[in-house]
């Protein structure tokens, strides 16, 4: 599987680089940057790899399998549509657009040619023994999910994009840490009747013209699914103190989970994310509690799926269709909180 990713910060080099360079199948041939210090970090990282200023250059010039979006969330729409049109299979990091909107337009574009979203946490230690759980009924009907992805960063960073840029640019927390929530809410718990949305910019910072941050840096959106079960999402960058990561309340048992899966540890460290040891929850009754074993984390899963899914025609690993529904909560909450009601969807 001859691969091309198209922007190499955060996104392409650690998550998506470090994920390909650990998957058999895969070998990363090509990257598109401008910045000629990620073009030299690509060459360190895949010798022998070519480095092209225009995702245009790469693709009449690469012969690639799949091309991997890993570009600021408003460019992935004309990224992920150049890519499709020229008839290449097509991973885009989360979330898939800025808005509802723009993401269906990518998945109509897309029309026969495979298209794919990396929505890597549903392969969180946490989630999959939750889904465990869940299979075994251990938990009994869920009655309210609490899930919590939350920072202590106080100050504004001119070197983080997604402090200075607003939302129509991918910026701020909800559409970074609250695309991985929502879609987790949506996978286990199903279509949703209702959101409620509480996003505000709370930090000063330096500089003093970065005084405010453009980005939304905390954000809680509370859903009601239709099976109703509620979720409570939080996501933040000035969390002094975090809650736990996950508290999932059943009629027969609750599930808690206090820290966050290391697999994103793992890879910035340069170490294959499977290697991370999974968090132990708990199963709790009242006075009663229990470790629960938990799954391993496999966000190294995604890669092996997509190539399997490209050889022999199975199915990829995340229906885009899935977000762009994640899409829709996330411009309902928004709409929630600029207007302070609650959004009826479907």
């Amino acid at each position: 599987m001859r691969v091309g990713i198209i922007g190499y910060g955060l996104a392409g080099r650690v998550f998506h680089g470090r994920l390909l360079a650990h998957t058999e199948a895969a070998e990363v041939v090509a990257v598109t940057t401008r910045d000629p210090e990620r073009q030299a970090a690509a060459e360190r990282d895949f010798p022998g790899l070519t480095c092209f200023r225009t995702v245009g250059e790469m693709l009449a010039t690469a012969r690639l399998d799949l091309a991997v979006v890993a570009t600021v969330p408003s460019a992935h729409p004309d990224n992920a549509i150049e890519c499709l049109s020229a008839g290449v299979a097509t991973v885009v990091d989360k979330p898939l657009a800025v808005d509802a909107g723009a993401a269906a337009g990518i998945v109509a574009a897309a029309g026969d040619t495979p298209l794919t979203v990396f929505q890597n946490r549903r392969w969180d230690a946490d989630q999959l023994t939750l889904r465990r759980l869940l299979s075994h009924d251990r938990l009994g009907h869920v009655l309210r999910y609490e899930s919590r992805l939350e920072r202590w960063r106080p100050l504004v960073d001119p070197a983080r994009w997604r402090d200075i840029n607003g939302p129509a640019e991918g910026g701020g927390v909800l559409l970074d840490l609250g695309s991985h929530l929502v879609d987790q809410a949506l996978t286990l718990f199903g279509p949703v009747r209702s959101v409620y949305g509480e996003v505000a910019t709370r930090r000063g910072g330096q500089p003093p013209e970065l005084s405010v941050a453009s980005g939304d840096d905390d954000a809680f959106v509370a859903l009601e699914h239709a099976d109703g079960t509620r979720s409570h999402l939080w996501c933040s960058s000035v969390a002094a103190t975090a809650g736990p990561r996950l508290r999932v309340l059943g009629s027969a048992a609750g599930y808690v989970v206090d820290e966050v899966d290391g697999q994103e540890d793992s890879l910035r460290a340069g170490a294959p994310a499977g290697e991370a040891a999974p968090k132990v929850g708990w199963l709790v009754r009242g006075a009663e509690r229990e470790s629960v074993d938990p799954e391993r984390g496999r966000w190294d899963s995604f890669y092996s799926t997509v190539g399997s899914a490209l050889r022999d025609g199975g199915p990829m690993p995340v229906d885009p269709m899935d977000a762009v529904r994640a899409l829709e909560v996330i411009d309902a909450a928004r709409r929630s909180a600029r207007n302070t009601e609650i959004v009826r969807l479907g």
